[in-house]
């Protein structure tokens, strides 16, 4: 059994988007994903994995780190 610790995964990639204005057919044909994804993303519900992320990052000419924040949760003493 898998154990939730609440850790998350905050993004920025809404703010990059726009500022570059793009749509969001338009960043995620040259991240190779779908359209559906970005907007998973953007929404928080999705994710992406690091190789996702370092695309999206490197699109953006920027460190994954700033697009991508790790959030720790409650992990009580067990960690």
């Amino acid at each position: 059994m898998k154990k939730d610790f609440g850790d998350s995964i905050s993004n920025k990639v809404y703010e990059y988007r726009v500022l570059a204005r793009m749509s969001q057919q338009e960043l995620a044909e040259k991240v190779g994903v779908s359209k559906q994804t970005i907007f998973v993303m953007e929404k928080g519900n999705y994710v992406p994995t690091m190789l996702l992320a370092f695309r999206i990052a490197d699109f953006f000419d920027v460190d994954v780190n700033e697009i991508f924040t790790y959030e720790k949760g409650d992990h009580g003493n067990d960690v």
